[in-house]
């Protein structure tokens, strides 16, 4: 793609000729060039990789906008100084986008600092390895790999860490000395010292100084930044294909699209089982945007546990149901020709879509009894319950310690293997006054951008998550969870801010697609060929499952609404990756 390249470390004084024999060689016949260079540090992209100099002789890497949605083609309005720290956050306070900004460090020799754009909906990732001052930044790892610079083999410490911790992302990856930059941070090098720290917080944005007091001002704010956020990436992409399913989110998505002069084309998924099936509310989107829904039929056949994972996939990430879209989706951007995707995903959680009695106990701890009282009905409305159930939960959510953002997971684990301690995302630390619907709605958001990384398909062509990209996660943070609840409606804000765009059947809608009957008939049909997947596979040889509970769970019938064979999908996608790699 466009934004391949990678950033080579070498002593300054024998230079990358030295350091790396043939490495300039072998990168120019992969059509990389010279794309910037600044003392110990090469840097080579592809020709068409967007790249903007800045004042301090740094550079920044891939996509910038202004709050407004336009392109960036140069840096105004930066401080008249060079001092690297305040260029990086006059960017990071007036930009956004998808980016990696390099910059050369004045005070240490041969130093730089590595700052990756708060939000991961553009595709720009950064993975490195660097010892002793000597290494690299990539986009992918294949590029390190080829020119022999990374060797590839498995970290089966994270391999433990990933079974037990299923739900949590973090800067290690599944090989050997490789990591990840998250979105957000900033990595500082000089010579053997290597350091990694937050540059942007989701918690600044939820502060009481930055909430909203008046939903209007939310829903409109809200509003903006989704419309700047969409907007902002067709005239880059020229041809979309607009992942449509009809729901609150990627229909919000698609409105924003109007008027564009990108080509869209909107594609709906349904399967020969019912829960997915939402074409009445895609079909009234489409028809605004004026274009044809296209249906694509995903069979249970489409869902493997077995495949060779893509080159560039650095930790277990695709499990059948993900690839089963992967393919489908793919089959038809190839077949319509378009550039990118574009993606609802993650709008439950930008959205605060809480299913807990959180709003109710943040309402009651920052305004008090009548705010409180008010949320509270408003839980009762959206869940269907009693007002002194309602009233209830919101009381044990006060009293409670807060939630945790670490779930272990030992089931189907050998008993022997030892306890691992889990790592921790850098959202995962909450102020000590955290209100319960901000720590779970940010732990969410953490969580996005496992997800985000499950998408094979991105590594293509561009996978465009609009609704995280930075002005939308900041907006929708700084309108307290209450907020999201009011009239008994879940995502009020969205629905408020869009009401007027969007056909009264979306925007009163309450129910939400489901892949698990879908789930349920591929783990039938595949339930013998899934156990002698894992009863005989390296993760059995590492001694990390228990051999016995998964027989004895493959030999029982499915208990009805037994949702325990998804663990078993997960088991599966970690061994699949394993025994693609060295």
């Amino acid at each position: 793609m466009d934004s391949d390249y990678i950033a080579v470390l070498a002593p300054a004084e024998g230079g990358i000729d030295a350091a790396f024999s043939h490495l300039a060689d072998a990168l120019h016949a992969m059509r990389m060039r010279v794309r910037y260079a600044s003392g110990a540090l090469t840097l080579f992209g592809t020709e068409d990789l967007p790249t903007l100099p800045l004042p301090d002789g740094g550079v920044l890497i891939g996509h910038l906008f202004t709050q407004d949605g336009a392109a960036v083609a140069r840096i105004a309005r930066l401080p008249k100084h060079t001092d690297p720290a305040k260029i990086r956050q006059h960017i990071l306070e007036t930009y956004w986008g998808a980016y990696l900004i390099i910059q050369p460090n004045a005070q240490v020799p041969d130093g730089l600092t590595a700052t990756r754009s708060p939000a991961a909906a553009g595709n720009l990732p950064c993975f490195y390895s660097i010892r002793d001052g000597t290494g690299f930044l990539t986009s992918t790892i294949s590029l390190a790999m080829r020119t022999h610079l990374y060797r590839k083999q498995i970290d089966w410490d994270f391999i433990a860490h990933r079974l037990r911790h299923p739900g949590i992302k973090t800067q290690r990856t599944g090989l050997a000395d490789l990591l990840e930059l998250l979105p957000g941070c900033s990595l500082s090098a000089s010579g053997a010292k290597v350091s990694v720290r937050q540059a942007w917080s989701p918690w600044d944005f939820v502060s009481p100084e930055r909430r909203y007091s008046d939903p209007r001002d939310a829903a409109d704010e809200v509003r903006h930044a989704v419309v700047s956020a969409v907007r902002a990436w067709p005239d880059a992409d020229q041809s979309i294909l607009l992942e449509l399913s009809g729901g609150l989110d990627s229909s919000i998505v698609a409105a924003c699209l109007r008027g564009r002069h990108a080509r869209v084309v909107c594609c709906n998924l349904v399967t020969p089982v019912p829960g997915v099936d939402e074409r009445q509310y895609a079909r009234q989107m489409a028809g605004q945007l004026g274009v044809e829904l296209h249906t694509e039929h995903m069979g249970l056949d489409k869902a493997r546990f077995d495949f060779t994972p893509p080159t560039d996939s650095v930790a277990p990430a695709v499990g059948p149901l993900q690839y089963a879209v992967d393919e489908t989706m793919e089959a038809a951007a190839e077949r319509h020709g378009t550039a990118a995707y574009y993606s609802g995903g993650g709008g439950d959680s930008v959205f605060c879509y809480l299913r807990t009695a959180a709003p109710g106990a943040d309402a009651w701890r920052a305004l008090g009894f009548r705010t409180g009282l008010t949320a509270v009905r408003d839980m009762a409305s959206l869940h269907q319950c009693t007002l002194w159930k309602a009233g209830r939960l919101t009381l044990s959510k006060l009293r409670r310690p807060p939630r945790s953002p670490f779930h272990e997971d030992s089931t189907f684990l050998a008993p022997g293997s030892a306890a691992v301690k889990p790592e921790a995302h850098p959202w995962f630390a909450a102020p000590a006054n955290a209100l319960p619907g901000d720590r779970e709605r940010i732990f969410d958001l953490a969580g996005n951008q496992l997800f985000q990384s499950q998408a094979a398909r991105g590594l293509r062509r561009p996978l465009r998550f609009p609704l995280l990209s930075q002005p939308v996660m900041e907006a929708c943070l700084r309108a307290p969870s209450w907020m999201w609840i009011a009239g008994g409606r879940n995502r009020a804000v969205a629905r408020l801010a869009f009401s007027d765009v969007l056909p009264p059947d979306i925007v009163n809608r309450q129910s939400k697609a489901t892949y698990m009957s879908y789930l349920g008939a591929v783990y039938e049909r595949n339930k013998n060929q899934l156990a002698d997947f894992l009863l005989s596979g390296r993760l059995r040889s590492q001694d990390l499952l228990d051999a016995h509970a998964i027989h004895t769970f493959f030999a029982k019938p499915l208990r009805s609404r037994d949702q325990t064979f998804l663990r078993m999908f997960d088991l599966c996608m970690v061994e699949n990756w394993v025994r693609h790699q060295p």
